[in-house]
């Protein structure tokens, strides 16, 4: 038996296929989450089962659902691949006791990943996930066989119910009245026949691209990244395009682009939304933004009276702080691509984010890049960035201990202020800020900046030489 330790990240337990992702691994995962759900007496709901477009994502899926059944428990499997907020949707429409989906997101092809989200329908608490290794790493001491029970035939399509509710978040009416012109690449995903139905069924003008399963993702890994998508930014380019959205393999994280190179970042595109939840609809109250995510958020946030609650990294913060005050929330978001608004699933959702930026764009009958020119002239014209620096193991207590007591100053600026929410970010004296933080799954520690334009250089050779790695 593999007795490799299986431990769950910010979103579940990833491995590469046939090494640590297994079958049998699979079946000890699926029934620590079984044994979890009758202790806490929970349970007698269903349990959704689906996956994404990976390789083996459907056999997965099917023993799941088995084992599920071996404990008692009733599987509810979609009939296809599903995006992650969608299993989340169904979870809180459906009242069921969670979801087990099988989805590495957007990590290369070679990984498969199992992500559990509780009754909440948002991803799972540290407590959680630290209950589940437990009772993992004790069935696989036991290496006693897992019990399997037969399934039903009957699976359940999760379209309608997501897509009904997506267009009455969703002015698809204004897209669609507004004419604009849009390139949807679905990136080989869960997406297709979300993303592009909902705009074709609004009457949309608009052109699809890797709209069909491919386990191999075009060659790249499944993340709306420039350097990932060049058919897309060629097409985008070559074509009559007002604006391009992209969302990743399991359609959680989005990006969007516009036409001639000028193009948001996830941070932009999270400050941009805000400003137009904002303004077109009046929203105000609390704005959640991850610690490594840019303070562009917060200036907006300013603007418009809303107030800004800084958490860890993780998504799971994002969503347990729209929990506490959902009448309050506005929207959450994280540099990494991820995002949801009030009213929504708490979790990231790509679909949503991609359609509210076209929705922002019809509705200011105005170029993306005219709209995030003009939001920076009122507040503020930042430059973010992060780098990822590789080290050996025996580097690591250094490293920690080198950014986790920090200088009078930085890049000749006085700090202000030191964060350790989620690793140490230093707060400098002209408003511009750095972090460091190391990365739960490889040895890398990330260095993160934001300052003007002028001096994004001058902070990262800093960063390079701090950490050594000049």
């Amino acid at each position: 038996m593999n007795k490799r330790a299986i431990t769950f990240g910010t979103s579940g337990w990833r491995a590469v296929l046939a090494e640590g992702f297994t079958f049998e691994n699979v079946r000890i995962v699926v029934r620590a989450i079984a044994e979890e759900l009758v202790e806490q007496g929970t349970g007698g709901n269903g349990v959704i089962v689906t996956h994404d477009t990976r390789f083996l994502g459907d056999r997965f899926a099917l023993t799941a659902a088995r084992v599920l059944a071996g404990a008692g428990l009733t599987p509810l499997l979609t009939n296809r691949d599903t995006p992650t907020p969608v299993a989340a949707f169904e979870v809180i429409r459906r009242g069921a006791d969670g979801a087990i989906n099988f989805t590495a997101s957007h990590n290369p092809p070679e990984y498969q990943g199992l992500k559990f989200s509780p009754a909440s329908g948002g991803p799972a608490p540290k407590e959680l996930t630290s209950a589940l290794e437990r009772r993992i790493a004790e069935l696989q001491r036991k290496g006693a066989p897992i019990p399997l029970g037969a399934i039903p035939d009957e699976k359940f399509d999760p379209r309608g119910p997501y897509k009904k509710r997506i267009g009455e978040l969703i002015d698809l009416e204004a897209i669609h009245k507004s004419g604009i012109r849009i390139l949807v690449n679905c990136l080989y995903g869960t997406s297709r026949d979300y993303l592009d139905a909902l705009l074709t069924e609004a009457g949309c003008p608009i052109e699809v691209m890797n709209n069909h399963p491919d386990p191999l993702f075009g060659g790249y890994p499944p993340e709306p990244a420039p350097g990932y998508v060049p058919d897309f930014l060629d097409r985008l380019e070559s074509g009559s395009f007002d604006l391009g959205l992209c969302t990743d393999g399991d359609a959680d994280r989005f990006a969007v682009f516009a036409p001639n190179g000028v193009s948001p970042n996830a941070n932009e595109v999270l400050a941009l939304l805000l400003d137009h939840l904002a303004t077109s609809r009046g929203w105000k109250g609390t704005v959640v933004r991850t610690v490594a995510t840019s303070h562009f958020v917060d200036a907006v946030a300013q603007k418009h009276g809303c107030t800004i609650v800084e958490v860890p990294v993780g998504f799971k913060w994002i969503a347990q702080e729209m929990e506490k005050a959902p009448e309050e929330f506005v929207i959450g978001g994280e540099e990494s691509g991820g995002l949801t608004i009030r009213g929504h699933v708490p979790e990231k959702d790509g679909i949503l984010a991609t359609l509210l930026a076209a929705e922002m764009v019809a509705v200011r009958k105005e170029p993306l890049a005219s709209i995030l020119d003009r939001l920076k002239k009122e507040t503020v014209d930042v430059v973010s960035r992060r780098v990822n620096f590789p080290f050996e193991p025996e580097e690591r207590d250094a490293l920690l201990a080198r950014t986790g007591d920090p200088p009078s100053e930085f890049a000749e600026r006085k700090i202000l202020e030191h964060i350790t929410l989620d690793g140490d970010k230093y707060i400098l004296e002209d408003g511009s800020w750095v972090m460091f933080r190391f990365s739960g799954t490889e040895p890398v520690i990330r260095f993160y900046l934001e300052s003007t334009a002028e001096r994004a250089d001058i902070l990262e050779a800093a960063g390079r030489r701090f950490l050594g790695f000049a």
